[in-house]
């Protein structure tokens, strides 16, 4: 097995293929994807990064053994083991069929669909229908191929299964309703079946078939799902598209608006969504109390100081139980927790998601154990005496994936746990810590 370092944002459905892979082969993969190493926008765009990799693009893969790799298929490939490449010349052949199909045949769909959704494109009623019917395409082939077979290559998951069940990923997630689906039993059971799949599970959490589509001109209402299994670590939302010009006669003329928008969202497609998509703009907490308590200065006293001497001593004397409350959370299926780094990344992708909620709260998350036998639990506290997440429905992605336990401020037990959280010392019922990661 092939092992190495995968630069990528959080979310992107083009590493989710290495890492799927990566947990097939047993490969050691470590993913890069937090500041200060890095930064979208950035780090990608930077002199040494564009040395190894001069697309400027992730995911980008460096091999323990020096192999440098800028496209997501040959990462995939690259970290996979024998039977997921394919045991033969023909399984192999086939393989690569299906991953060529993936790009060519249901990503430029994709795109046109739910780039506007998104707010990385503007939105285009004929574009959007062609796109539709392109998907139902897709689709039937899949549905066609899929009858009788449970996989789409041999008798065992490749990197077929792996790659084209990434693709459809989002869609599945926004906008394919029951009913634009139901014809498709075939592939509508083989999805399920891989999204449920441990290996699965342990890069993208539970997935939620959409139930009502999103749409561009309303899309905070109109995006609803529906359990395939437990709560699923998704996408934020994108902001409203512009109003659309009627073109003159001569660009009418000139444009091929479906070519022009393909080729615009096949450039954009591997950078970060949540980047281009703009965040609500309203606060999910202003109709709450204010109080005096200082939630910024709080978390300059404890990046600052010594957390148990100063931080600790500062949130107790200034802490307003009445208008603030503190929980515990613990992650509800410790059982689907693989690796270290991947259950880190599961806390990473809950905090890029809770963004809204760093003004008016502060959490301390922690992964106890080692790798194949690890769990996550933390201590929070935040404006309000209620759980915060269901003040907003962009809050809700991660939550309910966690017990949350409301926490007496004025008990010895509570102030043991904060202690315990806050500094990352001490016996945490005989759990071994292993990292920490702070909301703030």
């Amino acid at each position: 097995m092939s092992g190495g370092t995968l630069y990528t944002y959080h979310d992107n459905f083009r590493a989710f293929k290495a890492l799927i892979a990566a947990q097939y082969s047993g490969a050691k993969v470590k993913v890069v994807s937090d500041p200060p190493e890095f930064v979208i926008g950035e780090t990608n765009k930077s002199e040494e990064f564009l040395k190894k990799f001069p697309l400027g693009k992730v995911p980008a893969f460096q091999g323990n053994d020096g192999t440098l790799l800028f496209k997501s298929n040959a990462i995939a490939y690259f970290v996979a083991n024998e039977v997921l490449r394919g045991l033969n010349v023909s399984d192999a052949a086939c393989i690569q069929q299906w991953l060529d199909f993936a790009d060519n045949d249901i990503l430029p769909a994709y795109c046109t669909w739910i780039f506007p959704i998104i707010g990385i494109l503007q939105y285009n009623k004929q574009n959007t229908d062609k796109a539709k019917e392109d998907i139902k395409f897709a689709l039937g082939v899949l549905n066609q191929h899929l009858a009788g077979r449970t996989y789409l290559v041999g008798e065992r998951i490749t990197l077929a299964d792996i790659c084209v069940a990434c693709h459809l990923l989002t869609l599945y997630q926004k906008v394919l309703e029951p009913e634009f689906r139901k014809p498709f039993v075939n592939t509508n059971r083989w999805f399920v079946t891989m999204v449920n799949q441990p290996e699965f599970k342990a890069v993208v959490g539970d997935v939620h078939l959409c139930v009502k589509a999103a749409h561009p001109d309303n899309k905070a209402h109109h995006v609803q799902h529906g359990p395939v299994h437990h709560g699923h670590h998704g996408h934020g939302h994108g902001h409203q598209p512009k109003k659309q010009e009627k073109p003159s006669a001569h660009q009418e003329k000139q444009e091929k608006p479906k070519e022009k928008l393909q080729e615009k969202a096949k450039d954009q497609e591997e950078e970060d969504e949540n980047e281009f998509a703009e965040k609500p703009t309203s606060d999910p907490f202003a109709a709450l109390p204010k109080g005096s308590f200082n939630m910024d200065e709080f978390k300059r006293v404890y990046s600052n100081n010594d957390t148990k001497k100063v931080a600790l001593p500062y949130f107790w004397e200034k802490f307003e139980k009445d208008n603030y409350s503190i929980w515990f959370c613990e992650y509800k299926y410790p059982e689907e927790l693989k690796l270290i780094f991947m259950s880190c990344n599961l806390v990473s992708g809950m905090f890029q998601r809770l963004d809204r909620m760093r003004k008016h709260s502060f959490g301390s998350m922690i992964v106890f154990g080692e790798d194949n036998k690890n769990t996550i639990s933390g201590v929070w506290f935040w404006r309000g005496q209620d759980l915060a997440f269901k003040l907003a429905d962009d809050l809700q992605i991660d939550y309910e994936s966690y017990t949350w336990k409301k926490l007496d401020p004025s008990s010895e037990e509570t102030k043991k746990l904060v202690e315990e959280y806050f500094s990352w010392e001490g016996h945490f019922e005989g759990k071994k810590f292993n990292q920490g990661k702070i909301f703030k």
